[in-house]
């Protein structure tokens, strides 16, 4: 049964940053979806508003279970997280070259976005057991295996933006459970001078395509490079105050494509500018700090290396969602979190903020 006396402790105002980027999401939605093909206006608005309804009350349902009822049942989460990405490659439905949904009929899952969250709790469960143990270099080897099969079969789907996340992780989480930096940096050097050729072996020419174009996209610019080129365009459009909601060219008049998803924060740049810009950014610096904050005062290192987890995969979707709008990063298809429109990835990020909130509420032990 929950105790109100938890909520002595409960972080409102990481609550509330939440809330403020929903709600910035959904007006942007809005204006992104005006015109579209169903021919009701506020139609992806809605769906949106629903999703977001359903990720509070699983945010709630999350807030009366004891966060460390999860480390016991981690190693479950784990295999049937294998489970569904298995089942991906054989019955997923295909969309743009890709096989990454579940389609359940009333929905569709997206089982690469909940596998992020799954790593971040089996991973803490297996750091904090082996808490002080990365004295060697060779020590940190067997967390690099225990996400390798998961993100091995998102790269198969594929899915290489995701797979990067689940590496980034890997590197805060141990770092934050002890790892030598130069351990972690001899590692991370290796993988990219090895392991980079290889991968470009196994990439889609969709993929190569991408990655070609971030250096140059006047290269392709009708093709592969269009859609960074009218990003660019947009914000730089954008100004400092931005040319209001509803009134981007680049959006409205349809020249920037996926505007509700990947590149939501082009219209946002170009409707509400610089200024609008930079709310957003400082509303996402203040939602990471609060969570930073929440690792420091965990009262276990299991809740501890959960926020970091979780304040490592929404800085860095942050970063390369917004660096692949401006061109400093390429395409990969991350979705910015709280502001993109999709169910699986905010239903995830809602989930991982009630998992913080829950490890805040449990700082201190009840005294009765």
């Amino acid at each position: 049964m929950f105790d109100r006396r938890l909520l002595r402790n409960f972080d409102y105002l990481l609550l509330l940053t939440v809330l403020a980027i929903m709600a910035v999401s959904l007006i942007i939605i809005s204006s992104a979806t005006l015109v579209n093909p169903s021919g009701d206006p506020m139609f992806y608005v809605k769906r949106q508003a629903i999703r977001f309804l359903v990720g509070f009350i699983v945010l709630i349902i999350i807030l009366t279970i004891d966060y460390t009822q999860f480390y016991r049942f981690s190693h479950y989460l784990y295999g049937l997280n294998l489970i569904l990405l298995l089942a991906v490659l054989f019955i997923g439905k295909e969309t743009g070259g890709a096989q990454r949904w579940i389609d359940l009929r009333v929905f569709e899952l997206q089982p690469s976005e909940f596998a992020k969250i799954i790593i971040i709790i089996s991973l803490a469960r297996h750091l904090a057991a082996r808490e002080g143990n990365f004295d060697s270099l060779f020590s940190v080897i067997p967390s690099f295996f225990y996400v390798l099969i998961p993100m091995g079969l998102i790269f198969l789907q594929p899915d290489l933006g995701t797979s990067v996340v689940f590496i980034v992780i890997v590197f805060g989480m141990l770092f934050m459970a002890g790892a030598k930096v130069r351990h972690l940096l001899t590692y991370a050097i290796s993988g990219v001078v090895i392991g980079f050729p290889l991968l470009w072996l196994r990439l889609k020419d969709y993929q190569k395509m991408r990655l070609t174009v971030f250096l140059n996209p006047e290269t392709d610019p009708l093709g592969h490079g269009y859609q960074l080129m009218q990003s660019m365009i947009a914000i730089g459009s954008g100004g400092l105050r931005g040319k209001g909601i509803f009134e981007g060219t680049q959006n409205q008049l349809e020249f920037l494509l996926e505007q509700h998803t990947d590149f939501i924060f082009s219209v946002l740049a170009e409707e509400a500018g610089f200024i609008g810009g930079v709310v957003l950014l400082l509303l996402f610096m203040l939602l990471i700090f609060r969570v930073i904050r929440t690792a420091y005062v965990a009262k276990d290192t299991f809740g501890t290396l959960i926020c970091i987890g979780v304040a490592t995969m929404i800085t860095f979707q942050v970063l390369v969602n917004i660096g692949m709008t401006i061109g400093m990063m390429p395409v990969t298809g991350l979705p910015l979190p709280f502001m993109s429109y999709g169910g699986s990835s905010l239903l995830m990020n809602m989930i991982a903020i009630g998992l913080v909130l829950n490890i805040g509420m449990r700082r201190h032990k009840l005294m009765f």
